[in-house]
């Protein structure tokens, strides 16, 4: 079973995450030449969905609407959300299920590739200088400043 970091990578198609990691590498180097824009830009990244919020929020939504219908309409309908919730746990457990390869083609990244940016763009910023080896209070200081 992969790691939780890399659950949800592991089983994209690569040409989705390389697309990704180009997307980010080329972001950063934009930055590189634009630093009076890292704080917008950060305040983008935490406003940014990872995909983990996506497929939630989509199984929430379509498991609320099977109720409804099931309530309405029949208990047929009863079925969406079992199916729903299957898929999410076997999301939870391998990284996989048809949305979120779905998401991961519209480019919806996971929280440490959103984080990867975040973290390149406060060190182009200099908020680690004052991180000094073996004092763990400084690292925690910087990364959530």
């Amino acid at each position: 079973m992969p790691s939780t970091r890399r659950r949800v990578p592991a089983p994209t198609r690569e040409d989705v995450n390389r697309r990704i990691r180009h997307a980010i590498e080329r972001s950063v180097h934009y930055y590189e030449r634009h630093p009076a824009e890292i704080p917008e830009r950060l305040r983008e990244l935490d406003a940014e969905w990872d995909i983990e919020r996506a497929v939630e929020a989509n199984a929430a939504a379509l498991s609320f609407v099977g109720v409804l219908l099931g309530v309405g309409r029949g208990k047929r309908w009863l079925m969406l959300p079992a199916v729903v919730g299957g898929l999410l746990f076997q999301h939870a457990v391998q990284g996989w299920c048809p949305p979120a390869q779905m998401l991961r083609r519209l480019g919806f990244r996971t929280f440490g590739e959103i984080d990867e940016e975040r973290q390149a763009l406060k060190a182009i910023r200099g908020d680690y200088r004052d991180i000094r080896p073996g004092d763990g209070r400084s690292v925690l200081r910087a990364v959530r400043a």
